[in-house]
């Protein structure tokens, strides 16, 4: 093959490769935004009474999601943090404090998917692994919309109450006292 044609070929190719590539891409249509997290309303669901509080009127499991999917944001970041402490710019004293950190934020987001499956499978009779499939997407969705840390501080700042409101309303449901420590 001459210089010249092979100069072709691979300009040829260099040309048509991406837009094969993008179009074998799944793309989000014009205009469409991904669905919101299902929510569905159902008689059985307790719902939280606080006045005043961003949950009130909302069902108990589906705030008690929200509230584990940001603690699980709020770990994943502190992880990373941590692991950059301790990798690639070493400062120990950071590190541990981040791992604490992440330890904590994982045990709270524990406690609040505990809560959002305890009253899944008591309000609607689902079995555990149907309760989780139906929080998670809740949970995920209150995380994901979190792009930093201090956005997930501020977005965790009422769900020490809702677990009081729970606390005081169930004992029996929301009984993790470290929940309301961090």
């Amino acid at each position: 093959m001459s210089p010249n044609r092979f100069r072709i070929v691979f300009l040829a190719i260099a040309i048509v490769l991406p837009s094969c590539l993008a179009e074998a891409a799944p793309r989000p249509k014009k205009g469409e935004q991904a669905p919101p997290a299902p929510t569905p309303g159902d008689k059985r669901d307790r719902t939280v009474a606080a006045p005043g509080s961003p949950f009130n009127g909302r069902a108990f499991w589906q705030a008690a999601a929200q509230c584990g999917g940001i603690y699980f944001k709020l770990t994943s970041a502190y992880s990373d943090a941590a692991i950059s402490a301790k990798v690639i710019r070493p400062d120990p004293a950071a590190y541990t404090r981040l791992s604490k950190d992440a330890d904590g934020a994982a045990a709270t987001a524990t406690a609040f998917f505990d809560v959002s499956e305890r009253f899944l499978v008591a309000d609607r009779k689902l079995a555990r692994d149907e309760a989780v499939m139906t929080y998670d997407p809740v949970a995920s969705s209150a995380g994901d919309r979190l792009k930093s840390v201090e956005a997930a501080l501020q977005a965790a700042k009422p769900c020490p109450e809702l677990y009081r409101t729970c606390r005081s309303a169930y004992p029996q449901i929301c009984n993790d006292a470290a929940a309301l420590t961090n």
